[in-house]
């Protein structure tokens, strides 16, 4: 069934985000290239400002490379807790034109404004309202789609968006609308690749089909691009490069996993090492999972070794969902044990999946020794850290210099946001 005109769907994007909130607190960099990521051999840029985009410079470029590219950007650490407080304004914004919020990170979200048209007017008038009210209560930039489906609006808000060009910065329409008969010709001269799916073995085969933008794909015959790429894969395709996308705008959406994973500044090489941060991170792990009211039934440990990048995982599933440090702990460290890091650890991570409530029972040990049980343990220690702050209590081996040193917020995560 096409979604044809009855829907009135909004992708919002926020303009460089990280970097625009950083701005507000540093306005003598405004006009600058500014990066916002770590400055060390192996930091990652979080993000980057379009004067620094000229350069080449961009998100998950490693650090290394954009200092080559861009000698003089100005690199600033990240503050992921008043990123999240910035983007909890930006939903209160979103709030007031519909209850139909898909949030897919801290800077974007998908919104289903069909039935506010009577109230505040057509979607693409929404969309500029919703421009003014954060450009003015936010000093903030954003750039919205719409059309009459997700994957339409999502394509549309992209083309909204300023340009950085390498001899100036090409201003942006701020909000693009693909009006339902016109959405074939917008699609049609879009390179392949912006199709959802298309990653770069998809690409070659079709490269080989001759197939390179949205319009190909009309031309060749299906049974030779399902030959090509295989029957779902295929029939995917074929139906998004017509504009087909009937999936609902979900609104609080649920965490498929929730995890934590650090990159160090110098490698583990051994046990002991590898322990110590594991159970630092099974304790961020086990916070976040205690703050989405979850638990999670299947842990897995991420480990990248130097030489090569080469990454494994490995995962455990138990009967009940825990959101204890210690359980987790307990079933992560029998599978850490059979991890050699002698070849040197680069990075570390823990993550929940399989997610659902938690029911806290108390072991025998615990009746045994009228000791408290594992979740009134983890209340306690969050209600410390809420009143006086992440750092004030954390695992023994945490403590660095008399200090405790838990894992920061600023470190990759994943979870509903992402």
């Amino acid at each position: 069934m096409r979604s044809g005109g009855e829907r009135s769907i909004l992708h919002a994007d926020m303009d460089a985000f990280f970097v625009s909130v950083e701005l507000l607190r540093h306005p003598e960099l405004a006009g600058k290239p500014v990066v916002v990521g770590g400055t060390g051999n192996r930091g990652v840029v979080a993000a980057a400002s379009y004067e620094a985009r000229r350069f080449g410079v961009h998100s998950a470029l490693p650090s290394s490379i954009a200092r080559r590219r861009c000698p003089h950007a100005i690199f600033l650490p990240g503050d992921h807790e008043l990123y999240r407080k910035v983007s909890a304004q930006v939903r209160e914004i979103f709030d007031r034109y519909t209850p139909l919020v898909e949030p897919l990170s801290l800077d974007e979200a998908f919104l289903d404004v069909t039935g506010s048209r009577r109230l505040f007017g057509s979607g693409e008038d929404i969309a500029w309202k919703i421009r003014d009210d954060v450009r003015a209560e936010l000093e903030l930039g954003c750039c919205i789609g719409v059309a009459s489906n997700k994957f339409l609006a999502k394509l549309a808000s992209v083309e909204a968006k300023p340009r950085a060009l390498p001899d100036r910065i090409k201003p942006g329409r701020g909000v693009m609308v693909v009006a339902p008969d016109a959405e074939q010709a917008f699609l049609d001269p879009l390179a392949v690749q912006r199709l959802w799916g298309v990653g770069p073995a998809t690409l070659e085969r079709l490269h080989r089909l001759g197939i390179a933008h949205v319009a190909d794909l009309h031309r060749v015959d299906p049974t030779v691009v399902a030959a090509a790429l295989g029957r779902n894969q295929a029939d995917h395709l074929i139906a998004l490069s017509t504009g087909f996308d009937d999936r609902p705008v979900e609104v609080d959406r649920d965490a498929k996993s929730i995890g934590h994973e650090e990159t160090y500044a110098q490698n583990l090489h051994s046990a002991s090492e590898m322990r110590t941060n594991l159970v630092r991170l099974t304790d961020a792990v086990a916070s976040r999972l205690r703050q989405a009211g979850v638990g999670a039934r299947t842990l897995q440990l991420k480990i990248r070794f130097d030489e090569g990048f080469h990454t494994i995982t490995r995962s455990t599933t138990s009967r009940e969902a825990s959101d204890s440090a210690a359980v987790i702990m307990e079933m992560l460290g029998p599978i850490m044990e059979t991890i050699d890091p002698s070849p040197g650890i680069r990075l570390l991570g823990v993550s929940g999946s399989n997610l659902g409530p938690v029911f806290h029972q108390m072991t025998l040990d615990e009746a045994a020794e009228d000791a408290p049980a594992h979740g009134a343990t983890d209340a306690a220690l969050d209600e410390i850290r809420d009143r006086f702050g992440a750092d004030a209590i954390g695992p023994a081996s945490a403590v660095r210099g008399g200090e405790v040193r838990n894992v920061k917020r600023g470190g990759q995560q994943w979870g509903p946001d992402q």
